[in-house]
């Protein structure tokens, strides 16, 4: 049973504006990683795939995989390492601050996806929701 905040988050209406997504990808896919710490957009194993998570096109019902802080309003700071395409997003709260590191390594025979959740200071709680969803948000699995 989903509590109160979890509910709301589940149940969040719409996309993030798009200015509020940054992209990791490894030349075979890409993923499209909202502010919020959700990754909205995946075409899985390759760019011409069917996307598994699809919220960018509807809902989070539509499938998204999100890590974000339990607090509903962190303070939210995001930048790519150096020239490369790892994603750092940084969640500051009252509690503490933590950075959530998105990326996608190239070279690999297979797309994957690796996401790592480093605490800077204090302790912070921590949310993980994941929905997959086939064909563009229409088949659950």
């Amino acid at each position: 049973m989903l509590s109160a905040l979890e509910k709301q988050i589940y149940d969040q209406e719409g996309p993030l504006p798009i200015e509020d997504y940054a992209l990791i990808g490894d030349c075979l896919s890409g993923a499209l990683v909202g502010r919020s710490g959700s990754i909205d957009w995946l075409c899985w194993p390759r760019f011409d795939s069917d996307a598994c998570f699809a919220a960018l096109l509807g809902t989070p019902r539509n499938g998204r995989w999100r890590i974000a802080p339990a607090d509903p309003t962190p303070r939210t700071t995001r930048s790519y390492r150096g020239d490369t395409l790892i994603l750092e997003t940084v969640f500051e709260t009252r509690e503490g601050s933590v950075v959530l590191i998105d990326a996608m390594p190239v070279g690999q025979e297979y797309s994957s996806i690796i996401r790592r959740v480093e605490c800077r200071s204090g302790r912070v709680a921590m949310r993980f929701h994941m929905t997959l969803r086939f064909g563009y948000g229409a088949y659950a699995p």
